[in-house]
């Protein structure tokens, strides 16, 4: 696959999300992905398609066009493309198709209620993305996802959610933990490209989250939080707990009141990204209007609280380089600072390789 408009400063050969499963129709849908336009549809037979949004003749969004059928048309000089990028009607002259006619079209995978994209020149590989089969695993009612856009570079949210200790000073009573994380030094495990961050503690009441679905709401309850990052920004969180646990088995999703949650980041720009969740829980299972509670409180969180600081902070820094500015580090950096070093290594890394098959 020929490349255009490449960034630089991307993991490229690797899955990112570039839509909800529910926001791609029949409709053509524009979305900027790594400072790249693509323009997102389904074929009749649902398949959905992710094409380069910039017509190769004079550059006019193919998304400002038409469907017709299975292609594309442009809305300028009415070229039609298919699923593949290939241009496979011209209406000028005697309809000679350019041997350049054509734009990219990107390998694309449904799972999990979302799309992913593979950018990258390399053949894509199904099994880089992670298994978060977990999320499919339930009564369709106590499963939700969502999406929302932010002013800020993708690795300010990663960093967001791989430190937790920062829930007593910013966010509000529903998700407190009455100062129990930010002493801890939390536990940080690297294994096979993942970073994982945990956290244990006790609180009472538990966490307003889980305290009126635990036997003996407003006591103490042990809770636990574990925190995994795989590339390029994927995030898998589980949080739970329970007054009950007695066995010598870690606390986790199957034996405390829990949720397992999945947030990725997507740029869209340097500045700008493009931020999923889903979140399944495994209690209150069958209460379909408790998902709008859960989905109104993950925006009211990130929108109201996490966001505007995040916002705040990217005007701020000079550049994205985080760790090119000196910043001072707490014991909670551990996780994100960790995170940020190997995905950094992971572009140089890939990028040495481009330039040595160019050399």
């Amino acid at each position: 696959m020929i490349m255009t408009d490449k960034p630089a400063k991307y993991l490229m050969n690797t899955w990112y999300a570039a839509a909800l499963s529910t926001d791609v129709s029949d409709q053509l849908m524009h979305r900027r992905l790594l400072d790249i336009p693509v323009v997102l549809y389904r074929k009749e037979d649902g398949t959905p398609v992710a094409l380069q949004d910039k017509c190769p003749h004079r550059f006019a969004p193919l998304s400002l066009g038409k469907k017709k059928g299975d292609n594309v048309v442009c809305p300028y000089h009415g070229l039609a493309f298919n699923g593949e990028g290939q241009c496979v009607h011209n209406p000028h002259g005697r309809g000679h198709i350019p041997a350049k006619a054509h734009v990219v079209s990107y390998p694309l995978m449904e799972k999990y209620g979302f799309i992913w994209i593979w950018m990258g020149n390399e053949p894509a590989d199904e099994n880089q993305l992670p298994d978060y089969s977990q999320l499919d695993d339930g009564h369709a009612n106590a499963l939700a996802h969502t999406y929302m856009l932010r002013p800020c570079h993708y690795e300010l949210i990663t960093d967001n959610v791989m430190d937790l200790s920062h829930v007593d000073h910013l966010h509000g009573e529903i998700i407190t933990t009455r100062g129990q994380l930010s002493p801890q030094m939390p536990r940080v495990v690297e294994d096979n490209g993942e970073i994982s961050v945990r956290w244990e503690w006790h609180q009472t009441p538990a966490m307003m989250i889980f305290n009126d679905f635990l036997p003996r709401p407003n006591e103490e309850a042990a809770q636990f939080v574990v925190v995994t990052w795989s590339k390029p920004s994927h995030i898998q969180l589980t949080i739970g707990a329970t007054q009950d646990h007695t066995s010598n088995e870690p606390l986790c999703y199957e034996n405390t009141i829990s949720q397992y949650d999945l947030h990725t980041c997507t740029p869209e720009t340097e500045n700008s990204s493009h931020y999923f969740f889903a979140t399944r829980r495994n209690h209150n299972v069958e209460d379909g209007e408790f998902n709008k509670l859960k989905i109104a409180g993950m925006h009211g969180a990130f929108e109201d609280e996490d966001g505007p600081i995040l916002d705040r902070v990217q005007e701020m820094m000079p550049n994205n380089d985080f760790l090119s500015l000196d910043p001072v580090l707490i014991s909670s950096d551990a996780g994100p600072i960790r995170v940020r070093r190997v995905l950094k290594a992971l572009i140089e890394s890939e990028q040495t390789k481009q330039n040595e098959a160019v050399a």
